[in-house]
C-alpha cells in the first residue's frame, strides 16, 4: 500500500492552481447519460473517483474519448442496460460514492437504473432516502434488495409534480433535476441545494435543451423535454482546493499564490478564513497568501468563542470543516469546529492530539481547538488517512511537523486531489511517495 513520508518545518513558496472541481465533474459526467449526442468535458481532475467514474460510464457503453489531460469527450448513444446486472458493474459502482447519480439520467432516459449500495468515505451514515423518495415523486417503482444491497428504480413516462427535500442534499438535487428533466410537465422542487457545482450543471443541461429556472436559489422548475443534445461544458476550479491551499500556506507560515480560483464562486470561504485571521489579497482571479508568522481568531462580539459550523450553500461546505481544524491548532485563540451532517468526520483528531495539538472532542460533531501560536511545533508521527478531506488536513498537519511524518492509506487522498505530492514539492515541500 502507497505511503507518504512527509519532512515537515519547509516554508513554500510560489504558484500553484488548482485542480478542476471533482463534484462538479462527478455530477456533469453522469449527466452525458441523457443524450445520445457528444458532450465534452474540460478541466476534469485526473483523480481516482473521476477516472473510476469514466471508466464505469465506458462499460455502460458510453463512447469515451480523452482529447487532452483534462478534456474528455463522451457519446452515451449504445447504453448496455444488462451490463448493471452483472458482477463487474457491482464491483465497480460500490468504489465510488458518485456512481449513485447515475440512476437519475439513466431512469429518465431509458425508464429503469439499478445500483448497488455505493461506496465513498466512511464518515458516517449518509443516506440515499432523498434520491429515491425525489423519483417515487417523478412517478417511479422504488425496490432495495437488502440481502444483496442492490437498489432498482423503474417508470416510463415519468410525470413532473411539486416536491419538498427533506434535505438539501447536492447529489440527491443533482440526481432529481437529471431525472426531471425529461419527465412530462413540470417538476418544481423546494429545499433544492444550489452550490455553485449543482449551478453548473443545470446551467449544462440547459444548453443541452432542458428548461430548467431559478438556479442558484433554492427553489427550481423544470419544464419537461422529450430529448436532450450535446454541449461543450467546463469545470470550475475546486473550492475545496482553494480552501485547502489557503489554510496550508497559514499552517506552514508559507507565501503561496492560488491561480484561477473563479473567486466569485467562493462564497463565504474566503470571509471564514479572515475570521481565523489569515490574511489574503485577491489579485484578479488569484489569490495572493502572504508568510504569516501569527494568525489570531476571532471572536463574536460579546467575546464569546468563535465557531465555525458547515450549513447548505450559502453556508460553508462541510468538506472544508477538516482543514479549518488542522489551521487551528496553530492559531492564536480558541474556536469550536461544528460538523453537523456526518458523526464520524471528526475522528481523525486523535491522530493530530498525538502530534500535540490541543482539541477536546465534545461528541462526534463538535470540537474545540486551543491554538498553540506557533509556540510549539506539532510533532512528526505515523498516521492513517480516513477520508479524502481528513487526509488533506493530516498532510498539512505533517507540512507544519517537526520531522518526518508518515501519511498511510494515501489512496483516499489521491481520490480527491491530483498529483498532490508532485505539485506541493514544486513549491518546496518535501513528499516522497513510497509503497
Amino acid at each position: 500500500m502507497p505511503l507518504f513520508e512527509v519532512t515537515g518545518g519547509r516554508p513554500l513558496k510560489g504558484e500553484i492552481t488548482a485542480q478542476g472541481a471533482k463534484n462538479e465533474a462527478l455530477e456533469v459526467i453522469c449527466a452525458t447519460l441523457l443524450t445520445p449526442g457528444r458532450v465534452t468535458v474540460a478541466n476534469v481532475p485526473a483523480i481516482v473517483d473521476v477516472l473510476q467514474l469514466i471508466e464505469l460510464l465506458g462499460c455502460l457503453g458510453v463512447e469515451v474519448e480523452r482529447l487532452s489531460p483534462d478534456t474528455w469527450s463522451f457519446r452515451a448513444a449504445d447504453i448496455d442496460l444488462d451490463y448493471m446486472k452483472t458482477d463487474d458493474f457491482r464491483a465497480r459502482a460500490t468504489r465510488l460514492r458518485g456512481s449513485v447519480m447515475i440512476m437519475g439520467p439513466l431512469l429518465a432516459r431509458f425508464g429503469e437504473a439499478h445500483l448497488p449500495k455505493p461506496g465513498g468515505d466512511k464518515i458516517g451514515r449518509r443516506r440515499l432516502d432523498t434520491h429515491f423518495i425525489g423519483f417515487r415523486k417523478l412517478g417511479a417503482s422504488f425496490d432495495f434488495d437488502a440481502g444483496e444491497e442492490f437498489f432498482t428504480v423503474s417508470g416510463r413516462p415519468l410525470n413532473g409534480t411539486c416536491m419538498l427535500l427533506d434535505e438539501a442534499s447536492v447529489t440527491g438535487t443533482a440526481n432529481i433535476v437529471m431525472a426531471a428533466v425529461m419527465a412530462r410537465g413540470f417538476t418544481t422542487i423546494y429545499n433544492a441545494a444550489c452550490e455553485p457545482y449543482l449551478q453548473q450543471l443545470c446551467r449544462m443541461l440547459n444548453r443541452m435543451g432542458a428548461r430548467i429556472s431559478g438556479i442558484a436559489s433554492n427553489l427550481l422548475t423544470i419544464e419537461g423535454v422529450s430529448e436532450l443534445g450535446g454541449t461543450d461544458h467546463r469545470c470550475l476550479p475546486d473550492m475545496i482546493e482553494v480552501g485547502s491551499f489557503i489554510g496550508m500556506a497559514a499552517m506552514t507560515r508559507s507565501e503561496i499564490t492560488i491561480r484561477d480560483v473563479a473567486y466569485d464562486e467562493l462564497g463565504i470561504i474566503p470571509q471564514q478564513f479572515a475570521r481565523m485571521g489569515i490574511e489574503f489579497e485577491q489579485r484578479g482571479d488569484d489569490i495572493y497568501v502572504p508568510r504569516q508568522d501569527h494568525y489570531c481568531i476571532e471572536s463574536f462580539i460579546d467575546g464569546s468563542i468563535m465557531t465555525i459550523a458547515d450549513a447548505p450553500w450559502p453556508g460553508l461546505t462541510p468538506d472544508l470543516l477538516s482543514v479549518f481544524l488542522v489551521v487551528a491548532t496553530q492559531a492564536r485563540g480558541s474556536v469550536l469546529i461544528h460538523q453537523k451532517m456526518f458523526e464520524s468526520r471528526l475522528f481523525f483528531v486523535d491522530k493530530l492530539i498525538d502530534m500535540g495539538a490541543q482539541i477536546i472532542l465534545c461528541d462526534p460533531h463538535r470540537a474545540t481547538v486551543i491554538g498553540h501560536d506557533h509556540n510549539f511545533t506539532l510533532r512528526s508521527t505515523r498516521m492513517t488517512s480516513p477520508d479524502i478531506r481528513a487526509g488533506v488536513a493530516l498532510l498539512i498537519a505533517a507540512l507544519s511537523a517537526d520531522g518526518v511524518s508518515v501519511i498511510q492509506n494515501i489512496e483516499q487522498i489521491d481520490r480527491g486531489y491530483q498529483n498532490i505530492d508532485g505539485r506541493l514539492n514544486a513549491l518546496g515541500a518535501r513528499i516522497v511517495r513510497k509503497d
